[in-house]
């Protein structure tokens, strides 16, 4: 009997010694997520507006490597008579002129030329060659995002005699083949026409420009923040010529990210993308960029706010050690590994908010969860004092300024005479980003950012 008094006295002591002691053990249960589906919200798309130039000398170049040697050989002397080769014997020259193009194009023909009747063989061929420089005007439209023209013959200035091959001797003809060079205007103008149409297709051009701007960069090397543009559609006004450029004006229909993490995937899609032709495009960039933040890379930051930072009531005192966030039925739980006068995890919930003024995320209404609190009760009813919530509650919050400052400082270069390749630049001005919402999905923490500009593309120099 009394070895059994022992044993009780020995396991009551203990038990006092345990509930008396400065460090309690607590085990609450843990609120799962909601679920593990894939990361999907809505945003806002954004347009950009971007007035396009492309210089004539732009056209010149193109055109001058597109149409280089024999630019034209017709072999079928059937259908209509005629076979005629030309040769372009130097480079084009092109000149605005009264809204319209003037192009100089130095030539070299030789034509056979099929004359008579068939009627009991009375017919006959000549050999002609020409050689000069002809002055084109071509009125310009752009269709299909293609430069096309259509042009006329105004002069046909000889650099050489036409002559005609009769006996196997050239003979000079400039004084009758004047009045009947219609038959060469038509075809050199339809060619030039053709090869400027060729030469001139920009679609390719554009979007190899949406595929560099497409690609995720970084904004910020300290939050590994990723900025991102998916475009969606393209659109275009009608071109016009003015003080030597071709002006048109470009708008971009897109969406924009920015991502806290690993760098994320380019999703440009060439073939995805829709052009269309509008008569006319506002004059501003409308940016609304929905800014990601992930709970792991949220939790690393606000994990990082409590380090070093005691909580204390009376002589109790906790160390909150790690937080993971994720989200349950709308709201945010938050995990608190702490040490101290308690060793374990105590789960909290809260709603998250934006403060404009600190450009913070926060978390407002938060309370314990249900579970933990029923424990802490029991445990350490010292820690459910109002006090130590709001200052566990004032850490639980984490900047998003320094990403938005960044995020434009590292923007500002794409806005300065900025290249995505050769021949093309990109200019513009960006506003400061302000707040419009916040939206938890299963994945991440979203703050719906916009902003306002202006840019332009100048294309010059191409290869």
């Amino acid at each position: 009997m009394s070895a059994i008094k022992s044993i009780l006295f020995l396991f009551v002591f203990s038990m006092v010694l345990n509930s008396c002691s400065t460090t309690q053990k607590i085990e609450a249960l843990k609120p799962l997520p909601s679920n593990d589906a894939p990361m999907v919200y809505k945003t806002k798309t954004s347009f950009v507006n971007m007035p396009l130039e492309i210089s004539l000398k732009e056209i010149e170049s193109q055109l001058n490597k597109t149409l280089s040697g024999q630019i034209y050989d017709d072999s079928n002397l059937a259908d209509d008579k005629t076979e005629m080769k030309i040769w372009k014997t130097a480079p084009i020259k092109l000149a605005e002129k009264n809204g319209k193009i003037e192009t100089v194009m130095p030539l070299k023909i030789w034509a056979k030329i099929k004359y008579g009747t068939d009627f009991m063989g009375l017919n006959d061929t000549r050999e002609i060659n020409l050689n000069g420089t002809i002055t084109m005007i071509s009125d310009v439209r752009l269709s299909n995002w293609k430069l096309s023209t259509t042009s006329k013959i105004e002069d046909f200035e000889w650099s050489e005699s036409p002559t005609i091959l009769v006996a196997g001797k050239y003979v000079p003809i400039t004084y009758i083949i004047n009045p009947t060079l219609s038959i060469f205007k038509s075809k050199v103008a339809k060619k030039i026409d053709e090869a400027i149409e060729n030469s001139c297709d920009f679609k390719p051009y554009v979007l190899d420009v949406l595929q560099n701007m497409s690609t995720p960069f970084i904004t910020s090397e300290q939050y590994q923040t990723w900025f991102k543009l998916i475009p969606i559609e393209v659109y275009v006004t009608d071109a016009v010529l003015e003080k030597s450029q071709i002006k048109m004006d470009l708008g971009l229909k897109c969406n924009m990210q920015t991502m806290v993490g690993l760098k994320p995937k380019n999703t440009f899609e060439r073939d995805a993308i829709q052009f269309k032709a509008v008569t006319k495009i506002p004059n501003t960039v409308s940016a609304n960029v929905a800014a990601i933040s992930t709970y792991e890379s949220a939790s690393q930051i606000i994990t990082a706010n409590f380090k070093g930072k005691e909580f204390a009531s009376g002589s109790r005192k906790i160390i909150v050690e790690n937080v993971a966030l994720w989200q349950k039925d709308g709201k945010i739980i938050i995990q608190l590994d702490m040490s101290g006068s308690i060793n374990g995890s105590i789960y909290l919930s809260g709603i998250p908010n934006y403060n404009a003024i600190t450009k913070e995320i926060y978390f407002d209404q938060m309370d314990y969860v249900l579970n933990s609190k029923g424990l802490l009760t029991k445990t350490a009813n010292w820690l459910l004092q109002g006090v130590i919530l709001r200052k566990i509650q004032e850490n639980c919050r984490y900047s998003i300024k320094e990403n938005l400052d960044e995020g434009k400082k590292s923007l500002l270069p794409y806005l300065s005479n900025y290249s995505p390749m050769k021949g093309v630049f990109v200019n513009g001005t960006m506003n400061d980003f302000e707040f419009e919402k916040v939206e938890v999905t299963d994945k991440a923490i979203i703050a719906f950012i916009t902003t306002t500009g202006k840019m332009s593309v100048k294309i010059d120099g191409m290869e």
